[in-house]
């Protein structure tokens, strides 16, 4: 190799890798500016969490962490943006497909998503995992979690893991019978996933029930079991539920069911039939 060619190789290592910190610098400049436009809002921390090279020319998708706080309550959330140096876009569709280019930004699980506590079906050296993030009264998951579960039983070389993921903004009843899950397993009720996803809650309350006693009384009804509201007001339990939302929003599941396939989100939702054949 000449010195002419290694000084233009170097000259244009060199500003790939300016031109992609300045395009970095600018993407937090801007969420700085945009968080601060927000009087009620303030900024702790922005990180770039994760950045990638799109199939578009010159263009880059970040997920941003952000650690903020509101009207004295912590916040930590991700954001996505999508950046070419002088446009930011919340969004980016391809013209061909009509995908948005968000589904390239989901993180693929580490093994931390592999804990043998949230085993519910098949072994844990399993060749296939899945994870499931889920909420009991959300009607997709009411249909898809059985399916899952079934399938997993009756193959030997997938595991399932599940979380839960409440979505308390429409479904504040699921908090009560997320809560009597965790207590009915530490007692011992067996599949308790599979049983609750197969009751019939919607026949005696709605999702948006607050009467903690009544959906309490509908669950050890429908379960079988006798739990008490005490067992419910627990610190280890909140923790429990605190930490499995978390755990989703860390991977940016936003709605449920969301089905992770060897540690890649599988937005069908199908491909976990494809597994064991």
């Amino acid at each position: 190799m000449s010195l002419t060619t290694k000084t233009l190789l170097i000259s244009s290592l060199l500003f790939s890798s300016i031109y992609a910190n300045s395009i970095d610098d600018k993407v937090i400049s801007f969420e700085k500016k945009r968080f601060s436009s927000n009087k009620r809002v303030e900024i702790k921390d922005l990180s770039i969490s994760m950045k990638k090279e799109l199939p578009v020319k010159g263009w880059y998708g970040f997920v941003i962490d952000v650690n903020a706080q509101i009207a004295n309550k912590n916040l930590n959330a991700k954001d996505t943006l999508f950046s070419n140096g002088e446009v930011i876009a919340p969004e980016l569709v391809d013209m061909k497909t009509g995908k948005s280019f968000k589904e390239m930004m989901t993180p693929e699980l580490t093994s931390i998503y592999y804990s043998k506590k949230r085993l519910i079906a098949g072994k844990d050296n399993a060749k296939d995992k899945l994870v499931v993030f889920s909420d009991p009264l959300c009607p997709f998951c009411i249909e898809f979690m059985p399916n899952v579960i079934e399938y997993v039983k009756k193959h030997d070389d997938i595991a399932l893991y599940y979380y839960h993921f409440p979505l308390l903004q429409i479904h504040p009843a699921s908090k009560i019978i997320v809560k009597a899950m965790l207590v009915a397993k530490q007692k011992g009720v067996k599949d308790i996933e599979l049983k609750v996803y197969k009751a019939n809650f919607t026949k005696y309350m709605t999702p948006e029930e607050k009467d903690a006693s009544k959906i309490l009384k509908t669950f050890n009804k429908l379960i079988n079991t006798d739990i008490k509201l005490s067992e419910l007001n627990n610190k280890t339990i909140d923790e429990e539920v605190f930490t499995d939302i978390n755990m989703g929003e860390n991977v940016m599941v936003e709605g449920t069911p969301t089905i992770f396939v060897n540690g890649k989100q599988d937005k069908t939702k199908l491909e976990y039939e494809m597994l064991g054949k």
